[in-house]
């Protein structure tokens, strides 16, 4: 099917959200079970211990959790701090927060603390940006906070930006005037199906019915992801995570022209990023790439650079090993596929 489908349902008992684009499966978020380690969850954290050699410090969060800020200088033990979940954490690790609260919604980021109106750099429509400066120049933010306009603001109706940002302005002040003192989850992060809604683009059509991850391919689609991923040419991508790194490998399949390895690789480096962004994984990516010259790296390069330039998880292409595997760190912001989600797919 042609066209871009956003279908919303449950797997395994947790919201989920999936998006085809030409009948491929382009992007899958799935809920954690635990609110309080939902990303972009805001919560009042209590200082515990610093991490001597780190530069961190421990903190006590709501129902007893552990969460880890990169920061400790100025932060004395039994202090409350605002702070948000930066990523999904791994098991028997605390989780990830930051002191840099993000009010997000679908057409603007309230930045407290970051004073400043940006427009996102993607509207290049001049008459578009100078209508969005208007609007927000008539909107009173919270003291010392800034102000950034999304992409999906342009050709939205100026009413419903002008409410959006007015919600969140008002959600900043409610939370930046907290003065608790014990742990709490102050702001719900999104669940899969606002998440979605708020950094999607907007699709052709939504399918939200009671069989529509089954009716519309996705959990044959899901399923897939765990095999030998097809690849144009003939190849195939495995994509496999391991405690210590996720291991990717590349296959030329029953292609055995001199190009082929060539072929595969760059086949490979484009589809990576999508697959990753589908079973959730991030940390340490190594690939072992089909068999092909050096002097085919710097296009295997250019492409791998490419498909992350449109890739909304942030990825760092680290070089190349002695062997010639490909290295790349890449951003732990979402869940890795749960197990339990796989076998219903399956």
């Amino acid at each position: 099917m042609k066209g871009t489908s956003v279908i919303l349902g449950t797997l395994a008992g947790r919201a989920a959200a999936a998006r085809m684009v030409d009948g491929v499966l382009d992007d899958l978020l799935v809920d954690g079970m635990d609110p309080v380690a939902r990303p972009g969850a805001i919560l009042r954290g209590i200082a515990d211990r610093p991490m001597k050699g780190q530069g961190g410090i421990f903190l006590a969060l709501p129902g007893g959790r552990r969460g880890f800020l990169k920061q400790s200088k100025g932060i004395a033990p039994g202090q409350p701090l605002q702070v948000q979940v930066t990523g999904h954490s791994e098991p028997g690790k605390a989780i990830p927060v930051t002191l840099r609260l993000l009010f997000k919604s679908r057409f603007a980021i309230v930045t407290p603390g970051a004073p400043g109106t940006n427009i996102s750099r993607a509207i290049r429509d001049e008459e578009a940006r100078v209508a969005l400066a208007e609007i927000a120049a008539e909107i009173e933010l919270p003291d010392g906070a800034g102000l950034i306009l999304r992409s999906a603001a342009e050709g939205a109706d100026e009413v419903e930006v002008a409410e959006d940002i007015h919600a969140m302005c008002a959600l900043a002040t409610d939370v930046l005037a907290d003065d608790g003192s014990e742990p709490e989850l102050l702001v719900d992060g999104p669940d899969a199906h606002a998440a979605a809604w708020r950094d999607w683009p907007v699709p052709d059509e939504v399918d939200d019915g009671p069989s529509a991850f089954a009716d519309r391919g996705v959990l044959d689609a899901i399923a897939a992801l765990e095999k030998a991923c097809p690849l144009p040419g003939g190849g195939t991508l495995m994509v496999e995570e391991t405690r210590a790194l996720v291991a990717c490998d590349v296959d030329t399949g029953g292609d055995t022209s001199p190009a082929a390895g060539l072929k595969a690789n760059i086949a490979a480096v484009r589809a990576l990023p999508r697959i990753l962004r589908c079973l959730g994984l991030g940390g340490q990516v190594v690939v072992d790439l089909a068999p092909a010259p050096k002097r085919d790296r710097k296009s295997i390069e250019q492409s791998l650079r490419a498909a992350l330039r449109a890739d909304p998880v942030e990825t760092t292409f680290v070089g190349w090993t002695t062997l010639g595997h490909l290295e790349l760190t890449r951003k732990r912001e979402r869940l890795p596929l749960p197990a339990e989600v796989m076998t219903e797919a399956a």
